[in-house]
């Protein structure tokens, strides 16, 4: 026989053409924020239908209402398959069995790893459906926070749009027509309009209805228990103080039908510090909750149902269910009407059956959260990236731009744009103007961390050395050593350094300082050296000392001064010495005093000039002439029986220089 749909209650447009597949059966679900599916069977003339045209093609089946007009059910198949080929012995069609679901499934066949930068959810669920060439609108009302930092990881495209979507309040319906369906993005009950061809239904509560009566046969409305309060917190690290003492951000509180708002959800909402965020994300919540609070469960032939609908029930004989209902979700029934006596031998079932759930108008509907957050099971690496040309890119808190290895969905000079969040780095001390501070530099390989496993909120806790990022010394040679080594910017070729080697008879503390190096003690400074000192400056060694100075050498002194010495000493100058002083001089040897000069020797004081000698000693003088030997004086006495000495000379008796404090030697 030959099938045909024609003047028939139901009929499908596929992409085989008119009349290849006429409906047997439909099954089917939706709910507002969920995906729809609807599984059929259908019948052919033929087995051997082109089951790759179908998948993926637009399919869509119209079902008549009684009175005028049609309901639609629009989407793609998803999967297809023949169920039963067809035979003459009995004489039967063959079947087929589709699954049909919007465009908005797609989504649950790629994952990525991206992230999106200064985007609002709205905004980026829209970008992510573009994609897909999905026809959406965005009825979304409410102002959405521009997020720093919104990362898709190791989740489909689908679950990534729906964790978005219900952690905001925003949820989605189908509208069907001509063929075609379009989601709607929403987050208020404002947008829904009342259900065309059945925008009032009355209740009837008769078990057997015939197929062409449309109204609600099923009527049972009621309750539960509750979350009634959702208060959200966050914390601002540029704002810590402010954090701390307020700590709740914003509450809201759910209506009451049944039992009271009493029990509450807390919520750490990272990146919702502003108070009208917090506080429209804690109203969304408590309306989820409120969801389940009050619910309706009904079941109706009116074949026009759809979620997103609004339906007006009247003739219920409890007056307060007779107003104004949401459809939330449905389950639809829909058999042929014209093969059954035919093809199969049972009674005859209705040509469509709905069961449904509804929330009173006012209500206000929100999608419950139940797509996992995505985490991130532990650290990760990730390179800096910053400017061309620039070897450090920082801002005032420290933090840096990273590069995570997963990004996708870009070429190289995209990927490494700087359109990307600033991350917090970890230091081992952080104060009040002190503590640690090591930065990353520009191509350095970081560690990062994920605070709770969120993939939003990345955190660097240190680096790590690769082939292109080497270690400051050769390893495994060097094995024993510890070091903290710099690299001058920009342009490199010099370092800072602290070095520690611990190898066995070789211990060293090792600096280096590429340019100037800068010591500021506030007290006492005290080194104790166990072997030699060496010191060598290369240009001037200047010092001051604002109070005394004392130098103790067991052993000898030597100082070699290649160009001149200066000393200039305030008050007395004294030189003692055990042994002998020899002062020696090139050319001339000039001693002035200001009053007198004594020169004072214990046994001989010997006065030589070319030839000529004066000896003083404890027997009398000696004077040696090569020539004559003049005295002159305005007065010469010469008292041979002796006359009054001059002065003796000063004993040298110069302090003990002061004994030095020990320097701590570990055991403190």
């Amino acid at each position: 026989m030959t099938l045909t749909d024609t003047n028939r209650i139901a009929q499908v447009t596929c992409a085989l053409g008119k009349n290849a597949l006429v409906l047997y059966r439909m099954r089917g679900h939706e709910a507002l924020g969920r995906l729809a599916q609807w599984d059929l069977e259908l019948l052919a003339d033929r087995s051997n239908l082109d089951i790759a045209k179908m998948l993926g093609s637009d399919f869509s089946l119209s079902l008549e209402i009684p009175g005028g007009g049609a309901r639609e059910y629009n989407g793609i198949v998803t999967a297809f398959e023949l169920a039963r080929p067809a035979s003459t012995q009995p004489n039967l069609p063959a079947m087929y069995r589709a699954t049909v679901r919007p465009r908005l499934w797609l989504l649950t066949r790629a994952s990525h790893c991206r992230f999106f930068h200064r985007m609002t959810v709205p905004a980026i669920i829209g970008e992510v459906l573009a994609d897909y060439h999905i026809d959406f609108e965005n009825t979304c009302s409410a102002s959405y926070p521009s997020l720093e930092h919104c990362a898709q990881y190791r989740e489909t495209d689908f679950d990534f749009v729906s964790r978005l979507a219900e952690r905001e309040g925003i949820y989605y319906f189908i509208e069907h027509r001509g063929g075609k369906h379009r989601l709607i993005l929403t987050d208020s009950s404002q947008v829904h309009g009342a259900t065309p061809h059945c925008a009032e239904l009355p209740f009837r509560p008769q078990p057997a209805t015939p197929h062409e009566h449309e109204w609600i046969y099923a009527w049972s409305a009621g309750g539960e228990v509750a979350t009634g309060v959702v208060e959200i917190n966050d914390y601002d690290f540029e704002k810590p103080l402010q954090s701390a003492q307020l700590g709740l951000v914003a509450r809201a509180l759910r209506s009451a039908p049944f039992d009271p708002a009493v029990y509450a959800m807390q919520e750490h909402a990272p990146g919702y510090t502003q108070h009208a965020d917090a506080e429209r994300l804690a109203r969304a919540h408590v309306e989820a909750h409120q969801a389940s609070n009050v619910f309706v469960s009904a079941r109706t032939t009116a074949r026009a149902i759809w979620p997103g609908g609004l339906v007006r029930l009247t003739g219920h004989p409890l007056a307060s269910q007779n107003r104004e209902h949401l459809i939330v979700s449905a389950e639809y029934e829909v058999n042929s009407d014209d093969y059954l006596s035919t093809l199969d031998a049972r009674a005859r079932p209705p040509v469509f059956d709905c069961a449904f759930k509804a929330l009173p108008r006012d209500a206000g509907f929100r999608a419950a959260r139940s797509t996992p957050r995505a985490r991130v099971a532990g650290p990760q690496t990730a390179v800096v990236v910053g400017p061309k040309g620039e070897e450090i890119h920082t801002d005032k808190y420290g933090r840096i731009k990273v590069q995570f290895h997963w990004e996708q969905l870009g070429p190289a000079e995209s990927r490494e744009s700087l359109q990307r969040c600033w991350v917090r780095v970890a230091q081992p001390w952080a104060g009040k103007g002190y503590g640690a501070f090591f930065l990353p530099r520009i191509g350095q390989e970081v560690l990062v961390h994920f605070i709770e496993g969120d993939p939003d909120q990345p955190l660097v806790i240190g680096s790590v050395y690769n082939a292109a990022q080497t270690t400051p010394c050769e390893l495994p040679a060097k094995m024993a050593r510890t070091t903290l080594k710099s690299n001058s910017t920009k342009g490199g070729n010099g370092f800072n350094e602290m070095r520690f080697d611990d190898t066995k008879g070789a211990e060293q503390l090792f600096f280096h300082a590429e340019r100037d190096l800068e010591t500021w003690v506030k007290h006492d400074a005290l080194t104790r050296i166990g072997n030699e000192r060496h010191v060598i400056v290369e240009q001037d060694d200047v010092a001051r000392c604002g109070g005394n100075r004392s130098d103790a050498v067991q052993g000898s002194q030597r100082v070699r001064i290649g160009g001149q010495y200066s000393l200039d000493v305030g008050g007395d100058t004294q030189h003692k010495s055990e042994a002998n002083i020899l002062v020696g001089a090139g050319v001339n040897v000039d001693v002035k005093g200001g009053a007198n000069v004594t020169i004072e020797a214990g046994a001989t004081l010997t006065l030589k000039a070319g030839g000529n000698t004066i000896v003083l000693g404890p027997s009398g003088i000696a004077i040696s002439a090569a020539g004559p030997v003049t005295i002159d004086g305005v007065v010469v006495e010469i008292n041979c029986g002796g006359g009054g000495g001059g002065a003796g000379a000063a004993s040298a008796s110069p302090d003990a220089p002061a004994a030095p404090r020990q320097a701590d030697d570990g055991s403190k």
